[in-house]
């Protein structure tokens, strides 16, 4: 005995194992974020970030995008080891653990598992470090900061939304499929409309693969490059403005520790005052309509967007 402490980390490893051990948090089950492990411990973000890569480096958690870091499945029961003969070569491969080379595509891919499962909020590079397994100042050698890490992982997110050498006939097919692929991505992952705005657009060379597939759709119909921008950017800000949501309500409710449900239990008091007022007949009729029960579907208030928009498109000339 050498009298010495666990680092923190460790004991809040060690306690979410007893937890999951003990039965009280079953496979799938999610376990604490890395907010509230900061609160309920009293430790840093990144601390919290740490004790979780512990974890998930152990197979014992894993990220599920959007639903946070769960418990993860049982292993089955191990195969028998058969003993190797006399002279035999070892055929086991290498490990893939936290000894591997570390590159810069495997940086930005630990911190989009971070974004996509916890929010862009819980990002850092001490955070990246720790779910790697590496020193804390290793990124910093392929990556020069948090907001360069957030540019290549944008990059890397929008890269994946690919469109078909084959195309659908008629440019609204085309434009549908461009909205859905883009609405798709966000939905993978939320924190991407976040860092960035209709002012200022983002230099990426996998966000400009999406803006193509949207101008050569107008290009095609011989819309000028003037309308055929405007109309691209309609539907991009459309998407995008939607999309914007998907997030937010991810972090107000880990702000506030309220769903979506319970706060608007919440702000019933207010609502009932705006219609006791008898200056919004409209809107107190209105809410009537949710009084038996209206759950918001993005998704399916998206499909209905993107129909109404481009209605509007097929009236312009050349479209129509």
């Amino acid at each position: 005995m050498t009298g010495e402490i666990d680092p923190p980390y460790l004991r809040i490893a060690a306690e979410i194992r007893r937890r999951i051990a003990d039965g009280e948090l079953a496979p799938g089950d999610r376990v604490p974020s890395t907010r509230r492990i900061a609160r309920e411990w009293g430790v840093a973000l990144a601390t919290a970030t740490r004790a979780l890569a512990k974890l998930s480096q152990e197979g014992v958690v894993q990220a599920r995008p959007r639903a946070g870091t769960v418990v993860a499945p049982r292993d089955p029961a191990p195969e028998r080891v058969r003993p190797r003969a006399a002279g035999s070569e070892r055929t086991r491969p290498r490990a893939a653990g936290p000894d591997r080379e570390l590159t810069r595509e495997r940086i930005v891919r630990a911190a989009i598992e971070i974004a996509d499962a916890e929010g862009l909020d819980a990002l850092s590079m001490r955070g990246v470090a720790a779910r790697l397994g590496v020193a804390t100042m290793s990124p910093y050698r392929y990556v020069d900061g948090k907001d360069e890490l957030i540019l290549l992982m944008a990059d890397a997110a929008y890269a994946e939304g690919t469109y078909p050498d084959d195309p659908p006939q008629g440019w609204r097919a085309r434009l549908e499929l461009g909205a859905r692929t883009m609405w798709a991505l966000y939905r993978r992952h939320p924190w991407l409309a976040q860092i960035s705005s209709l002012s200022r657009p983002l230099p990426l060379g996998g966000l400009a693969g999406h803006a193509e597939w949207a101008l050569a759709t107008l290009d095609a119909r011989g819309l000028g490059p003037d309308r055929a921008f405007e109309l691209h950017l309609l539907l991009y800000t459309f998407v995008h403005g939607l999309a914007v949501n998907l997030e937010r309500g991810a972090q107000a409710e880990a702000a506030t520790g309220l769903t979506d449900d319970q706060w608007m239990d919440s702000q019933q008091a207010a609502f009932e005052a705006i219609v006791a007022s008898g200056r919004y007949p409209v809107f107190t009729r209105t809410l009537t309509f949710f009084a038996d029960g209206y759950d918001l579907d993005l998704d399916a208030l998206f499909e209905v967007g993107l129909a109404a928009l481009l209605d509007g498109f097929a009236t312009l000339p050349g479209l129509s």
